[in-house]
């Protein structure tokens, strides 16, 4: 594995143009399950598989139950940003990385200094009342319970995109535009045990 960080550090060392492509795999260092693993989100003792509470169609047909499990498994509020997180934001500092591209919903790129961070999936840092518009932070869906409610009554969502919702289209217009002009393309997350 040493010849490998070796080729990696050489190839970093010689680019000012790197996007660095992720996902869960990335945040499990910093306690945040993923799915497939043995701690992932699949193994987890719920009436229904998480992809069926993470869906559009079960937030609307059963909220309580979506945000006791949204609760209990998408808000991480301890976790802080590993060494991968670092790492990538001391490159972009450097003027190697021009941007994160991540599946992650957990902001910790931006909490470990990254600026340049686009999330296909969205944010739990970010939640919206589906009436007024008005945002609310992770904080408050904590806080909250049942069916979190603004003040003018409208149901708060997260603002992630659930199994059959769409994926924003500018967000990934930009990422296709970062990939497409980058010379070196890091692509990481979880392999098996090991973390690339």
């Amino acid at each position: 594995m040493g010849s490998e960080l070796e080729k990696l550090k050489d190839i970093v060392d010689r680019s000012d143009n790197i996007v660095f492509f992720g996902g869960a795999g990335v945040s499990t260092e910093s306690g945040i399950p993923d799915f497939r693993s043995t701690d992932g989100l699949y193994h987890q003792q719920y009436e229904y598989p998480p992809e069926t509470i993470l869906s559009h169609t079960f937030y609307r047909q059963k909220p309580g139950e979506f945000f006791r499990f949204y609760r209990d498994k998408m808000l991480a509020p301890g976790a802080k940003p590993n060494a991968a997180h670092k790492k990538l934001a001391q490159w972009e500092k450097e003027g190697k990385l021009k941007a994160v591209i991540t599946q992650n919903i957990d902001g910790l790129h931006q909490a470990a200094g990254s600026r340049k961070v686009l999330e296909l999936h969205g944010s739990v840092l970010r939640n919206y009342c589906e009436k007024c518009g008005k945002f609310h932070d992770a904080h408050f869906m904590l806080e909250s319970k049942g069916v979190p409610c603004c003040a003018c009554g409208g149901r708060v969502k997260p603002d992630v995109v659930l199994y059959e919702e769409s994926l924003d289209t500018d967000v990934m217009r930009e990422a296709v535009s970062f990939i497409s002009q980058a010379d070196v393309l890091i692509v990481g997350g979880k392999i098996g045990r090991a973390h690339v």
